[in-house]
């Protein structure tokens, strides 16, 4: 008898970017996968070393060490009229928990959950595992992918209850100035509707640090941990962070999922909030922009095809739509041995573009491009 998988499960599967990296051949330049490529900086690892050689490292509270919840609850309080505290906060195994957890904890069928459009490629999973409606707003790509009011507006129904904002974005690394974060907050203040708001690419910008949805939404979970501002993805330190009363109702259901997050990582995570850690993202922060800068004058130079370069993380939007399909380009670009992502995974507002990222090794930027303008030649320049 074949395997059957539960009802919520049945349109579920590995997603586009896992995949394309899986059939990618070996010498392959990975322009797709979402991860720094820096090494975890020297102030976490000495703190893990510590932690174990010279403490007990069994479970610890489910929320977390208190000391660490402190320090996340202080990062988070710029701007915020209402101070938050350690009760205010359930660290997680990595920021995808803290995701599910919050999902799972606050809407559940006859819910409705507003995603960006395009956006992160795990929202509308979250959504039908929890049996969850989803609805859209646009953010144009005619428009470089900016916030769109209008579609913001008109996609609020009284069945919202989690209204996603990514600012950072991942795909596209646009950030949503504070004018607009001000206007969903007047829009959501009548409503009974939480903002769930993803800041894990929060500390890598460009100019100046975005503004969070929190500072002008009292009802806001942000959502955010280590991976990207510290280069930690393989620790899997994240965090949920909002009003007492959730917080307490999401830690319950992340007891369920892994009972705590791991010992050392917690530990390993107070020397991120040092100034030593914070001096060690600045410099992530200053390498990134080199990279994009190299990206920029790669695409410039070698394609000439259009594409947008966000205010932050560390993503370019490259236009191909002259090409066919944006999965049919990523995929004849493995031939290539290029891996991308192809931007229809975020939404329909990304299809026609690839995802690329710049955070690899400046060589590999260049040849990554060099590769893709040798497939645009081959192809004859379509259209």
């Amino acid at each position: 008898m074949s395997f059957t998988p539960a009802e919520r499960f049945k349109n579920i599967r590995k997603s586009v970017i896992r995949r394309l990296y899986e059939s990618a051949p070996p010498g392959s330049i990975n322009m797709g996968l979402g991860e720094p490529d820096f090494e975890t900086p020297e102030v976490v690892r000495r703190a893990a070393i510590r932690a174990i050689e010279e403490e007990k490292n069994g479970y610890t509270s489910n929320a977390g060490i208190a000391a660490l919840r402190e320090s996340i609850a202080r990062y988070h309080n710029e701007g915020l009229a209402a101070p938050l505290t350690a009760d205010s906060v359930c660290v997680t195994n990595g920021s995808a928990e803290a995701l599910f957890a919050v999902v799972m904890t606050l809407a559940g069928p006859g819910d409705e959950m507003l995603l960006p459009d395009p956006g992160y490629l795990a929202y509308p999973a979250l959504a039908a595992i929890a049996g969850v409606e989803v609805s859209r707003y646009r953010l144009p790509a005619a428009r470089g992918f900016a916030f769109d009011r209008d579609s913001f507006r008109a996609s609020l129904t009284d069945k919202t209850k989690l209204v996603f904002v990514l600012s950072p974005s991942n795909p596209t690394g646009r950030v949503i100035e504070p004018g607009d974060l001000r206007f969903i907050a007047r829009c959501l203040a009548d409503t009974n509707a939480y903002a769930v708001s993803d800041e894990i690419y929060r500390e890598l910008y460009f100019d100046r640090r975005p503004a969070s949805i929190a500072e002008f939404y009292d009802r806001t979970i942000i959502i955010s941990g280590l991976s990207k501002m510290m280069s930690m993805t393989g620790w899997r330190l994240g965090w949920a962070v909002g009003p007492e009363d959730v917080i307490r109702q999401v830690t319950v259901m992340h007891q369920y999922i892994s009972t705590c997050a791991s010992a050392i990582s917690q530990k390993a995570a107070l020397a991120a909030f040092t100034n030593e850690g914070r001096d060690a993202t600045a410099a992530m922060r200053d390498e990134l922009r080199h990279r994009r800068d190299r990206m920029a004058q790669a695409l410039s130079r070698d394609l000439g095809l259009p594409y947008v370069a966000g205010e932050g993380a560390f993503y370019v939007m490259l236009d191909v739509s002259r090409f066919g399909p944006s999965e049919e380009v990523a995929l004849a670009l493995l031939d290539e041995r290029v891996i991308t992502v192809p931007g229809s995974a975020f939404g329909s507002e990304g299809e026609g573009y690839l995802r690329l990222s710049f955070s690899i090794d400046p060589a590999l930027i260049e040849e990554g491009i060099r590769r893709i303008a040798a497939w645009v030649r081959g192809s004859g320049s379509a259209g």
